[in-house]
């Protein structure tokens, strides 16, 4: 059962800008970066505000580190912007399984690493009126020491 919105992805060119952009215009400071290898990209969690289910929502700014990454493509093709929304699950394979059952693509076999340690996976975004869909179910993380 999907609990929360987790996290909306907004692809960018320059982390640093941005972050700094969503840091002196909202007052959004950063609670994880990392570098996904996998994914190719850069990326930094901005925590909006905690949930009812124990979990958080965030900004996921994206910078690609290669240009044929995912985020990469996207970017060259759509320029900077929303890029995906994040919901939030117990059990991102069960109900990757019960959404796959209704007819809708899910983009991996098995669940991946994601931001945090979370597993994830994406809806195609043809089968969920244009948007690109995540599912994550998050690990438990302390904020990265800034």
């Amino acid at each position: 059962m999907l609990t929360r919105i987790d996290h909306i992805g907004i692809a960018c060119h320059d982390l640093d800008a941005t972050v700094e952009f969503y840091r002196t215009t909202y007052g959004f400071e950063v609670f994880h970066t990392e570098v996904n290898e996998e994914q190719g990209v850069r990326e930094a969690m901005l925590k909006i505000n905690d949930t009812s289910d124990g979990g958080s929502s965030y900004l996921q700014l994206l910078e690609p580190t290669r240009e044929d990454s995912a985020v990469g493509t996207w970017l060259a093709k759509h320029g900077e912007g929303v890029h995906h929304i994040a919901f939030g699950t117990p059990d991102v394979d069960g109900d990757a399984a019960e959404i796959r059952d209704k007819g809708v693509r899910v983009l991996y076999d098995e669940p991946r690493r994601g931001t945090m340690g979370s597993r994830i996976t994406f809806l195609h975004p043809k089968d969920c009126h244009g948007v690109l869909t995540e599912l994550v179910t998050s690990a438990r993380v302390e904020p990265d020491e800034h």
